[in-house]
Formats: C-alpha cells, sequence, structure tokens
C-alpha cells in the first residue's frame, strides 16, 4: 500500500505557527506535484497548497501570505510552513500527490492519485 505519512500537526493559540512534514515514496514523488488539502469537522475537504515538481506554487486565497510549501527533492519531503494561524484553519491536514495536466491548477483533489491519513492541526482563540 502506498503510504504519504503526515506529521507536525498540534495544538497551538492563534497568532502562532506551526511546520508539518509529509514523506512519500521516491517513486510517487519525483516528478509528482504535491499538494496539501485540509477537511474541518462538519465540511468538505479543500485545497490549500500545492508545489510541482518544478517549484511552482499556488495557493488558496485562504492562506495566501499565510502560508508556505516547499520541497526537498533529495529527502522525498514536502512541508507546509504556516504562520499567523486562525481558528479557522483547524481541521486535518492531508498530503497528496499526483501527475497531474501541466496546465491544470493541481487545486482540486480529484487531480491527486496518493493521499496520506492526515495529521490534525488545532488552533485556540
Amino acid at each position: 500500500q502506498v503510504q504519504l505519512v503526515e506529521s507536525g500537526g498540534g495544538l497551538v493559540q492563534a497568532g502562532g505557527s506551526l511546520r508539518l512534514s509529509c514523506v512519500a515514496p521516491g517513486r510517487i514523488f519525483k516528478g509528482y506535484a504535491m499538494g496539501w488539502f485540509r477537511q474541518a469537522p462538519g465540511k468538505e475537504r479543500e485545497f490549500v497548497a500545492v508545489i510541482r515538481w518544478s517549484g511552482d506554487t499556488y495557493y488558496a486565497d485562504s492562506v495566501q501570505g499565510r502560508f508556505t510549501i516547499s520541497r526537498d527533492n533529495a529527502k522525498n519531503t514536502v512541508y507546509l510552513q504556516m504562520n499567523t494561524l486562525k481558528p479557522e484553519d483547524t481541521a486535518n491536514y492531508y498530503c497528496a500527490s499526483g501527475r497531474g495536466d501541466p496546465l491544470a491548477t493541481m487545486s482540486s483533489d480529484g487531480e491527486y492519485d496518493y493521499w496520506g491519513l492526515g495529521t490534525q492541526v488545532t488552533i485556540s482563540s
């Protein structure tokens, strides 16, 4: 079973920071776009950010300027640095990988082939 493994979640106060990590098997990391999604209780899963193999990035409007996605291709790892966290950022955060169309935004979960089990992020007010 191919699996991506997320880590770094936790409980922090509003205004704080967290850094999420996701390690993937090499065969679904090299050449793949890596995305982060999140799902809050009672809500649908939503796109957060994506980084392509080229290094190009794209963010949801709700996190633009606060979150930064990056990847270390030598470690098969993608990161999500989250700053100025808000209570509405509380969710389970999922890492995903997908080949994707080069022209696609990769902002839809249907564009991804592999998923992790998630890491919980809770922001207290």
